[in-house]
């Protein structure tokens, strides 16, 4: 394992893609809540607006050809308890989420977030606070590769896999691989937060 930045020699952490595919594949095995368009969602942000601290990421159904670009369909956001994955679109994007990405009081950690922000407000307008975006926090401790697979192995010991990253997330029926890839990504960025704070 790499030396933590605690170390005394103060050694800025690395690892190998060798080193990565010898850890053990990050699973989250909490409750999953999936919300699907027209749901209702009070509840779910309900929890969320009392915690401190969530985990924050965004999926988007890839584009494969020239020109072709899609919005974000789904948000995913991670308490100490739960993970809660959002579908929305262009005709659903509540206002209790809104009121979550806006609420200064409640961190939200997630991996360059600056473009998954901007994608969300190309379907609903608003104004984020209170955002800690992870690539900035490894960047100040002088990690040069601050990807969410290399940061979770550096600081967590698990490899995160990428297998459903290039899925379609815009079905209406998400798979399960997919539902626990987007539960791993949002939980690890909860994890991390802690790890680089």
């Amino acid at each position: 394992m790499p030396e933590s930045p605690s170390s005394p020699a103060n050694k800025v952490p690395t690892i190998s893609k060798e080193e990565i595919q010898a850890l053990p594949l990050a699973q989250y095995t909490g409750p999953i809540h999936v919300i699907a368009p027209g749901q209702s969602c009070i509840e779910a942000c309900r929890v969320l607006a009392d915690e401190e601290i969530i985990g924050f990421d965004t999926e988007t159904r890839p584009a494969f050809r020239k020109g072709e670009s899609y919005l974000p369909s789904l948000i995913q956001l991670a308490t100490a308890k739960a993970v809660y994955l959002f579908q929305i679109n262009r005709d659903w994007f509540p206002m209790e989420i809104v009121g979550i990405l806006e609420s200064p009081a409640l961190k939200k950690s997630g991996l360059a977030i600056n473009q998954d922000l901007n994608k969300l407000k190309q379907i609903r307008n608003f104004n984020e606070q209170g955002m800690v975006d992870l690539a900035v926090s490894a960047a100040k401790l002088g990690i040069k590769t601050t990807g969410l697979r290399s940061l979770a192995a550096i600081y967590l010991g698990v490899r995160v896999s990428k297998g459903a990253q290039v899925t379609n997330w815009s079905k209406p029926m998400l798979t399960p691989a997919q539902i626990q890839y987007a539960a791993v990504d949002a939980w690890i960025s909860r994890e991390l937060y802690f790890k680089l704070h």
